[in-house]
């Protein structure tokens, strides 16, 4: 008899220690900070040249971010990120040809709302800001004059610019799974004074992190 109500209040127990172990492992109301490394592919839009034609560029992307939740369902989730974008173009400029690859790299600062229908999904998406800190411009065509190349050198690219990106996150654990959209709202022309293409930037993003609680 002993041993009958012994098992009957083990059983009884399970439940409550199944569901415990289910809430220890929900975090989305916890603070968390990480490091995530990754992919960009990059491209412009709304982009203005005579003949100017762009094609895809593929960069690193990679940084720290937080998650500072407002409850269990939402959260803001600010990021810091060294984003590596550009493009690969043809196009004319003083009146003859040119073949060129732009490599720029951003420092990009999303703010972030964050969206956790589960706890193994988040939807994000907000405005990033974004400060240009280096900009490389390789000529491929031995066509390209060097009074092209001063010109594109010689530009006056916006530093400061405002985006908006989005997607979203899987956790596994302490593993995240990111992937992002994102389009600049601003072109990358400074005064409106030089004669390259304009344009602003649109990428995806594919990125791997860890968080810790």
């Amino acid at each position: 008899m002993k041993n009958a109500l012994l098992i009957l209040s083990m059983c009884c127990m399970i439940p409550g220690i199944t569901k415990a172990q289910e809430n220890s492992s929900d975090v989305r109301d916890k603070v968390a900070v990480g490091a995530k490394i990754g992919m960009n592919y990059s491209n412009v839009y709304d982009s203005q040249g005579q003949d100017f034609q762009a094609s895809p560029k593929v960069g690193l992307a990679g940084g720290l971010f937080i998650s500072l939740p407002i409850g269990r369902f939402i959260g803001i989730q600010p990021e810091a990120l060294i984003s590596q974008k550009g493009f690969s173009s043809t196009g004319s400029l003083l009146g003859d040809n040119y073949s060129m690859i732009r490599t720029t790299t951003y420092l990009d600062i999303p703010l972030l709302f964050a969206l956790k229908p589960s706890k193994f999904f988040t939807l994000l998406a907000g405005p990033q800001f974004s400060y240009l800190m280096h900009q490389t411009d390789a000529f491929t065509n031995g066509q390209s004059s060097l009074q092209q190349q001063q010109t594109f050198e010689n530009e006056n690219p916006r530093k400061n610019i405002l985006g908006i990106t989005g997607g979203f996150d899987i956790t596994i654990k302490h593993v995240v799974l990111g992937a992002r959209a994102g389009w600049d709202v601003q072109n990358n022309n400074g005064d409106g004074t030089v004669t390259t293409p304009r344009y602003k930037n649109v990428w995806y993003q594919a990125t791997i992190g860890f968080r810790l609680y």
